[in-house]
């Protein structure tokens, strides 16, 4: 009993801990998402004296309202939604069905096809050849030349390619073929079903990159009405900022300016955090599962 007792106990002890060490995490990561949150409609003065440290002060939306002023932030939420929503369905497609074909081992000279790829994940052409390439095809300004440069993640692949070998039994594969299905067939209607949680694992990677991507936007893209969202809020606080410096140095109002500038700069973030926040909650009880059967072996 009194052995019974002390491991009970050790075992309370121990779950105590757990929870103490994880919520003080969770408090540690999810401190800063909050503390931007309540800056964004918060008096920059207040925040700079450290008067935000839980709860707003001197609640203010004239930041948000700056933002959604602008007609590139509703032009830039469409472009981006459409980037977002056509890259992923691109490149997960691509990224699965080379995942998939990468793990057959009756495939031809499949280690040479993976070297080449893992080849491209530390080796490139660098900028202005890929700007040449994408310009030479007639891509520029276009959706195109944000999606099919870099379509296929090489380590995506990866980790689709272990999903497909460690989780989906080669005795499925084998009876299929017994039973005189082809390659597409049984990728369509054998492989795929049984993919849901690396399906979500890869559209969560992807589109988080999508939305976040205003760098190959800046690039490729000369038109304002085809900005994507970050860009034009890039735009948008860039202009602010350029505001206020004028503004100090032609009245002294530089104080002023700067704050409208601060506000501008919160609310940017939460704007463009938004999105995805909401969409994470849709696919985030596959993504644990999936990540880590695509990880058990490389």
């Amino acid at each position: 009993m009194n052995r019974k007792k002390i491991r009970f106990t050790s075992d309370k002890l121990f779950d105590l801990f757990n929870y103490t060490f994880l919520l003080i995490l969770v408090l540690i990561i999810a401190y800063p998402l909050y503390y931007v949150l309540i800056a964004s409609f918060s008096d920059p003065y207040e925040v700079y004296a450290g008067k935000t440290f839980l709860l707003p002060s001197k609640i203010t939306f004239e930041g948000y309202a700056r933002v959604f002023k602008e007609k590139s932030i509703a032009t830039g939420y469409i472009n981006s939604i459409y980037y977002t929503i056509l890259g992923t369905v691109v490149s997960v497609a691509l990224i699965i069905t080379t995942g998939y074909c990468v793990s057959k081992k009756t495939l031809p000279f499949r280690r040479s096809i993976m070297l080449f790829y893992v080849f491209t994940m530390y080796f490139n052409g660098g900028l202005i050849p890929t700007y040449l390439v994408v310009a030479k095809m007639g891509l520029l300004n276009s959706v195109w030349s944000l999606i099919l440069p870099g379509g296929v993640a090489v380590f995506n692949v990866i980790v689709a390619r272990t999903f497909f070998e460690s989780s989906i039994p080669e005795e499925l594969y084998e009876a299929a073929a017994i039973d005189g299905s082809s390659n597409m067939r049984t990728f369509f209607k054998i492989a795929l079903p049984l993919s849901k949680p690396i399906l979500a694992v890869m559209v969560i990677f992807t589109m988080v990159a999508y939305w976040n991507d205003w760098f190959t936007a800046l690039i490729y893209m000369s038109e304002k009405s085809k900005y994507p969202l970050q860009l034009a809020l890039r735009q948008v606080l860039i202009q602010s900022q350029a505001t206020a410096t004028m503004i100090g140095n032609m009245d002294g109002g530089y104080a002023e300016a700067n704050k409208i500038t601060e506000l501008i700069k919160f609310a940017s973030i939460v704007v463009g955090s938004v999105p995805m926040l909401i969409a994470y909650p849709f696919v985030q009880k596959y993504f644990e599962k999936g990540f880590m059967a695509g990880a058990v072996k490389g």
